[in-house]
């Protein structure tokens, strides 16, 4: 669950923006109130859950999040956490990149325009690949 600081914070956002138009100021104020999933009255949090691998969220009132939580408590007991998957990038290595400064001189002696940095055209690779036998 939330928070009493971050209940604050997630009840009510305002944001404040000062447009110039000429030489007018113009200020906007917005405000965000959470409402009640369930019975659409005022709503006093965001609680955060997930189940089967999705993750929900559900603005809820003091009475409901209580009455959530309730009913959650036997098997939150008897259950034990798990941490967050996180899925990571596989990081550049030196052999990837001596391969593309490959590619890319390759590409220059060939009259191929391939740039200094970034991705290299799946093109260039594939001509690349063809004339080393790969």
């Amino acid at each position: 669950m939330v928070s009493a600081s971050e209940l604050i914070y997630s009840a009510t956002v305002r944001l404040e923006a000062t447009l110039k138009i000429g030489k007018v100021e113009m200020a906007q104020k917005v405000t965000v109130v959470l409402e009640d999933d369930l019975t659409g009255g005022p709503a006093e949090q965001t609680v955060r859950f997930a189940f089967e691998g999705a993750d929900y969220e559900i603005d809820l009132s003091a009475k409901n999040a209580a009455a959530f939580g309730k009913q959650l408590a036997p098997y939150i007991e008897h259950a034990r956490k798990a941490g967050r998957l996180s899925v990571s990038r596989s990081g550049r290595t030196a052999a990837n990149r001596q391969r593309s400064g490959d590619v890319r001189a390759w590409a220059k002696e060939h009259g191929l325009a391939v740039s200094e940095r970034g991705r290299i055209p799946a093109s260039v690779m594939e001509q690349y690949q063809a004339a080393n036998g790969r």
